[in-house]
């Protein structure tokens, strides 16, 4: 196989990217990183390819990033890139035609946000009370996008411990003209009877339709079923994910800590928790929207 530029890091590219552009997801700034390496990578033969981009997400994947997203998105860019018919095409013209599909996937992925949007925004009324969860950029546009729409509502946001990115959210919906009030992550049994909805992104859809999100989503979930409220999830396709954790131990590792953390995991706080599809009341994706139920068929779709 030959050599990747030297000069290129993947894994410094990737952080870098995500360091650039705070609105996008560790998986959309993977998906560019991989793009990246097509571009400036030579190959002789189409595995060849597959080992530098498996080798690529190997980089990113040791990295502190949350890596949820990072193995779902670009288990399908490398799934929909090699869908073309390469049997008459030398290498260079191969790798010209996984960029064209690359950089046409990756457009896409940046719309889905506008979509789900503009799906949620029907769910939301004047004078609505909405709780969310920590700093979800598909929630925060959706919200954004409804007070542009005059639509008039209240959004209480958890502080989201251990690093508080509620307090960034606020600041965000509050530029935009968003009333806001930041609440303690224990004091959402408190609050929920108060609110019409929650609104909370995700990390990723698993099969069953459960998702894996921010630590303290769980909780939330269960609290909403309890007290009867929606609990709706606002994700993107590409976050859907080949895996059926059963419960909290089965998700894998560098999904629950950071490369930091994971060899003190019996004293590590976990960044992310499991939410069985039995709590969840709708998926907005840019799909459709869905029942938890739908997930494994979209799944079969995604993948075959």
């Amino acid at each position: 196989m030959k050599e990747m530029n030297q000069e290129f890091d993947v894994a410094r590219h990737f952080v870098s990217v995500l360091e650039m552009d705070d609105s996008i997801s560790p998986g959309i700034a993977a998906i560019k990183t991989l793009l990246m390496v097509l571009e400036k990578t030579k190959f002789d033969t189409v595995q060849e390819l597959h080992t530098t981009i498996q080798s690529a997400v190997s980089a990113m994947r040791h990295t502190d990033k949350p890596m949820t997203s990072v193995v779902s998105g670009t288990e399908l860019f490398s799934r929909f890139i090699t869908l073309a018919k390469f049997d008459d095409k030398t290498m260079d013209e191969v790798r010209d035609i996984m960029l064209t599909r690359g950089k046409m996937f990756l457009t896409k992925l940046l719309e889905s946000r506008n979509v789900i949007a503009k799906q949620a925004i029907t769910f939301i009324n004047d004078g609505c009370r909405i709780l969310t969860h920590a700093r979800s950029r598909t929630v925060r546009e959706a919200l954004i996008l409804a007070a542009q729409r005059n639509k008039r509502f209240h959004v209480f946001i958890t502080q989201s411990a251990p690093d508080h990115h509620g307090k960034q959210m606020a600041d965000e919906l509050e530029k935009a003209g968003i009333e806001c009030t930041i609440i303690l992550d224990t004091a959402v049994g408190y609050v929920m009877e108060t609110v019409d909805m929650v609104l909370v992104g995700a990390e990723g859809v698993v099969e069953s339709g459960g998702i894996i999100n921010r630590i303290g989503t769980v909780t939330m979930a269960i609290c909403a079923k309890e007290m009867k409220k929606p609990f709706y999830a606002l994700v993107e396709s590409f976050k859907f994910c080949r895996l059926y954790p059963l419960n909290q131990r089965d998700l894998p590792d560098d999904y629950k800590y950071n490369k930091n953390n994971l060899q003190n995991k019996a004293k590590a706080h976990p960044m992310v928790d499991y939410t069985p599809p039995g709590y969840i009341t709708l998926l907005f994706t840019d799909l459709g929207i869905l029942a938890p139920s739908a997930v494994s068929d979209e799944l079969i779709k995604l993948y075959l």
